[in-house]
């Protein structure tokens, strides 16, 4: 009889290209997975309920896959540290092997699984990437240092060769149904829902599990890919993937996504579709990059990373910050992506630049707060994502043009040119002429009457104070 090998699901909630599984697999047929619901994590204070909604559903998708395979993914809920180990004595596991992270507590957390399963002389496997492309020790520069400019980076990261999908688990064993009984004492349990967590969310805006990303994959890489460079920056057109949520809970292999947009390279016709895959490959390359600088740099998570931002004097307005988190800064392009965010858990890319820009150089607000508020909404908010989104919004990342400051108007005008999306989701204006939906001129007596606030701030004046500001920062640490 083949020696039981648990693989520990984490970011990877799949079966298909998954390199951690597939080496289990290799080892031996009896292959069972274990997801444990980890209350580090789930009772911290920016944890959305969207995003935990959609994990449970990709689960529930998992347990599916498992059972059409042969085997079955068990639940715990449990610090890892204690619940793995103790799972894995009880049922005589060989090993335990999982996918490595690049997040800071990831990290800790592993290395004290990997103790408490060296004590009880479980094996595991050390370092094994599957959510990247590349390793992070794999793209240094050429003092062997990591790269903290993201151009350098992508041209070192895209000359490297891409690695294949790899094989989806296949004819695998599961427990017995007496070894069933021993997980259940050693605390698996049945799949709770998100309610019973305590997260209420009604309605997700993408599908959970492996077959809906896989679908929406060659869906966007069959259609919208093509012509996604002129598109993404428009939020009234469904230009982008969606496949964030997908890609941050591993729902999708990173190796499959790449290799279908190798594929659609294949089949283009033209230029200029060449230029938008290429475009949407430099996306997934800006996620790893982000991935790479949070694991290099685990700092960037309490604070900027550029010296002239470490302590910038933000005025942190609490009755400023509320309105920006309400949609209600009398702004609308902001106010539309903030509801947007409030209402469906998801916001355009080009919005999410756009408010966190208004936070931090209109409001002057920590970029921590608005970083914070967005972990607590999105259903694809991402560690490594977010922070460095927010870090090149707030010029305090690591960007080779640091000051950068957008017109709500002239973004509007620009990206939302009909309205059509301002309208969508701020139906009370929707009335309004589309020149002044635009441009925010809208007179006081039309704003009253429509129940819409005046602008909380003057952009021409803020954008003036924070100049002000950013050069006595970038004085002084000099």
């Amino acid at each position: 009889m083949s020696d039981l090998i648990l693989f520990w699901h984490r970011r990877d909630l799949r079966i298909s290209d998954n390199i951690g599984l597939l080496r289990a697999r290799e080892q031996s047929q009896k292959v069972v997975g274990v997801f444990c619901l980890d209350p580090n994590i789930l009772e911290r204070d920016d944890v959305a309920p969207a995003r935990v909604t959609y994990m449970i559903g990709c689960l529930q998708h998992l347990q599916q896959r498992y059972a059409e395979v042969g085997s079955q993914l068990l639940i715990l809920r449990a610090e890892p540290r204690l619940g793995i180990p103790s799972l894995a004595a009880a049922l005589n596991a060989k090993a335990v092997f999982w996918n490595w992270d690049v997040e800071p507590y990831s990290q800790e957390r592993d290395r004290a699984v990997m103790d408490a399963l060296k004590e009880k002389g479980i094996q595991f496997l050390d370092k094994n990437w599957d959510q990247l492309l590349h390793a992070p020790e794999d793209i240094y520069t050429g003092s062997n240092q990591p790269y903290t400019v993201y151009t350098p980076f992508w041209r070192n990261w895209s000359s490297k060769p891409k690695a294949a999908p790899v094989e989806s688990l296949h004819n695998a064993v599961g427990l017995t149904e007496a070894e069933q009984n021993v997980a259940q004492q050693a605390g698996a349990i049945a799949l709770p829902t998100a309610k019973d967590l305590g997260f209420i969310w009604d309605e997700l805006v993408l599908a959970p599990g492996e077959a809906a990303a896989q679908a929406r994959l060659e869906e966007f890489s069959n259609y919208a890919i093509s012509e996604y460079k002129e598109q993404r920056n428009f939020p009234g057109i469904n230009g982008t993937s969606q496949l964030s949520a997908a890609l941050k809970f591993g729902v999708i292999g990173i190796r499959t996504t790449w290799a279908a947009t190798i594929a659609a390279l294949l089949n283009s016709r033209s230029d200029e579709v060449e230029i938008s895959i290429r475009a949407w490959q430099q996306e997934l390359a800006w996620r790893e990059f982000y991935q790479h600088a949070l694991y290099n740099f685990p700092e960037l998570l309490t604070g900027a990373y550029r010296q002239a931002l470490k302590n910038f004097p933000y005025e942190n307005n609490e009755e400023h910050f509320q309105a920006w988190c309400e949609g209600k800064t009398g702004y609308p392009i902001v106010d539309a992506a903030m509801r947007q965010m409030n209402t469906i858990g998801w916001m355009h890319n080009r919005c999410r630049m756009i408010v966190a820009n208004f936070l931090t150089k209109d409001l002057l607000v920590n970029p921590q707060l608005g970083e914070k508020y967005f972990y607590q909404k999105l259903i694809d908010g991402d560690l490594s994502a977010n922070n460095g989104g927010w870090q090149w919004s707030a010029s305090s990342g690591m960007d080779p043009k640091p000051v950068r400051i957008f017109n709500p108007a002239t973004q509007a005008q620009k990206f939302d040119p009909e309205g059509e999306y301002i309208r969508e989701w701020l139906p009370e204006i929707r009335s309004v002429d589309t020149e002044f939906l635009l441009n925010g001129n809208i007179s006081e007596q039309e704003r009253h009457a429509l129940g819409y606030p005046m602008p909380i701030v003057d952009h021409k004046q803020q954008q003036r104070q924070f100049k002000a500001l950013y050069q006595q920062q970038t004085i002084s640490t000099h």
